[in-house]
């Protein structure tokens, strides 16, 4: 997700906001909000408990897919992305925001034996823009590029890969941009990309993961009062994603962990903002309705490093 420098500062001082400092009080309490600003709370942390590898229906997990957006793929390879992907070994690498085109990608990563299958998508457009990638350790039986609407593929944003018992779909969501200037846009492809997973789902079941670019319930990010008119957290954008939903998909890690808070994916760089877990939860597993059986667990790794986003994993049964 990028997000304009003001309401980046915004975001991250209602964070400062939330310690009890910069607020205008009392000359009473002003010695005790001295020492609190001095002093400030904590930060809530999020522990990712430990994998859950057995479904509800009592099968084991068999697929393993890790999705991150990079925020820079040759920057990333250079900050040991790949160590820890070699460490967490998934059976499917998806990548977001790789903002590089296929005659400049890194040969760490192209020569990975690990995943003799890789698949690229970037922007027709734009040089160093928006851009996905899938790794497969196994080939999938088709893969495709876009949703089908030359107004979104020219982008680079969406892969989707045909395996034998369900699509896989990669996708990095448009953002609404600074002043919401993307917002209508953004609008036209929720609708758009909806219509299209409908369309995949009435083949087979599907498991959609990325950056999705919305923070869809106050749950989800660390300051929703301050932010109510920002990109990645307007009514238009969450209710985006309530129809989602409401068209026959899941929320894994909220289906499984409803109630946790502070669990989030993405942190402005400013601000200090991920020392102090001031961050929104912008990346997602969603899955068909069909596949919940199959859920085994739904994972944020916020220990990563090199990004501004941390990676998430699923563990599945299928």
């Amino acid at each position: 997700m990028k997000r304009g420098k003001k309401a980046e500062e915004a975001a991250a001082a209602d964070g400062e906001n939330d310690t009890g400092a910069g607020r205008v009080c009392s000359n009473k309490s002003a010695t005790k909000k001295a020492k609190k600003a001095k002093e400030p709370e904590a930060p809530i942390l999020y522990e990712d408990p430990p994998d859950k590898m057995t479904s509800k229906d009592e099968r084991s997990a068999n697929m393993k897919i890790t999705s991150w957006n990079v925020d820079g793929l040759r920057a990333w390879v250079k900050k040991n992305g790949l160590d820890w992907v070699r460490e967490e070994d998934p059976d499917v690498l998806c990548l977001q925001e790789t903002k590089c085109s296929e005659k400049a990608l890194p040969a760490e990563i192209t020569s990975m034996p690990e995943y003799p299958h890789k698949y690229w998508a970037v922007s027709d457009d734009k040089e160093g823009y928006s851009g996905v990638a899938m790794l497969c350790k196994t080939e999938p039986l088709k893969v495709t590029y876009g949703i089908g609407k030359e107004d979104h593929d020219k982008e680079g944003r969406v892969i989707t890969a045909e395996f034998p018992s369900f699509y896989l779909v990669t996708a990095y969501v448009p953002n609404s941009s600074r002043g919401l200037v993307r917002l209508d846009y953004r609008k036209t492809w929720d609708v758009d990309f909806r219509a299209y997973l409908s369309e995949l789902d009435m083949q087979k079941p599907l498991v959609l993961c990325g950056d999705l670019n919305v923070a869809h319930q106050e749950i989800d990010l660390k300051n929703p009062k301050g932010n109510k008119k920002n990109a990645g957290f307007t009514p238009e954008e969450r209710e985006g994603f309530s129809q989602l939903l409401a068209s026959g998909f899941v929320d894994s890690f909220r289906e499984l962990y409803p109630d946790q808070a502070n669990a989030y994916t993405f942190w402005t760089y400013m601000m200090n903002a991920r020392a102090k877990n001031v961050g929104w939860r912008l990346d997602y597993f969603v899955l068909s309705s069909s596949l919940l059986p199959g859920l085994c667990d739904s994972k944020i790794r916020n220990k990563a490093m090199g990004s501004d986003h941390c990676p998430i994993t699923l563990h599945l049964a299928v």
